[in-house]
């Protein structure tokens, strides 16, 4: 199989070529560049490879730059040193990324993922490539931490991770996280609910936003309403519309 692989880390480098040939010898590497510039270079003067294997960030910038400027029509594994936290969407659009350090079965799980879409690799279907790069842009802009006033002359980093629930009290905006702690936030719900990702954090109704792990059950309620229950304690009841019930239900 063709492969280019743009990879901007040595060391990344060498242990993607390793686990490849562990892997399967029929990989044939025709390229390899290490910035955006090159790589756009690369697509503009050779034929259009089976694979690409592209490191998401490159020194010189985005990999999504060179997709912006090619189009590039070959299946493409992302790899990358965010989490998957960071990449659920990208895995539910069926396009495989490898985590580094890159491991065997990591690659061979890529690897079957691409004949899934389609028999072989390299007769495999092509995903929605353009769909999914709007995901993965999206994806990369939910917020992980905001700075939060205190005490006046002072932000303070708060991770999301953290946080359990945000609500409206008198008014105000406020973040609950693990220990109890309220932090006060500038953005409104509305605001706050374009910044979370949606995989982690349901807005309840107009006064709460709850966290997906700070939730201990869900119990019935009147009316084919739902009450969220959390593991930490709450000013008052969440409740659940019976329109928005079965959105809480798809959310899990």
């Amino acid at each position: 199989m063709k492969t280019l692989i743009i990879e901007d880390e040595k060391a990344a480098l060498r242990n993607l070529k390793s686990v490849m040939q562990e892997v399967d010898t029929d990989f044939e590497i025709v390229g390899e560049v290490d910035s955006i510039f090159d790589g756009v270079e690369w697509f503009r003067t050779h034929p259009m490879p089976e694979l690409v294997f592209m490191d998401i960030h490159l020194a010189d910038g985005s990999a999504f730059d060179i997709c912006a400027q090619v189009d590039i029509t070959c299946p493409i594994i992302f790899t990358t040193a965010y989490d998957e936290y960071a990449l659920k969407a990208f895995k539910v659009n069926s396009v495989a990324y490898l985590l580094k350090p890159i491991s065997r079965t990591d690659l061979q799980e890529a690897m079957h993922k691409l004949e899934l879409l389609g028999g072989q690799p390299k007769v495999a279907k092509q995903p929605d490539l353009s769909e999914i790069l709007r995901s993965l842009k999206k994806e990369e802009s939910y917020k992980t931490h905001f700075l939060v006033p205190v005490k006046g002359d002072k932000f303070l980093p708060v991770s999301v991770d953290s946080i359990q629930y945000f609500y409206i009290s008198n008014g105000l905006v406020k973040a609950v996280d693990g220990d109890g702690k309220e932090f006060v936030f500038s953005q409104s719900l509305d605001e706050l609910a374009e910044l979370l990702n949606p995989h982690d954090f349901f807005r309840a109704n107009r006064q709460f936003i709850v966290s997906r792990k700070a939730v201990s059950d869900i119990s019935l309620w009147f009316n084919g309403r739902l009450a969220i229950n959390l593991k930490v304690p709450v000013p008052e009841k969440i409740i659940i519309s019976k329109a928005k019930a079965s959105e809480l239900k798809d959310w899990f």
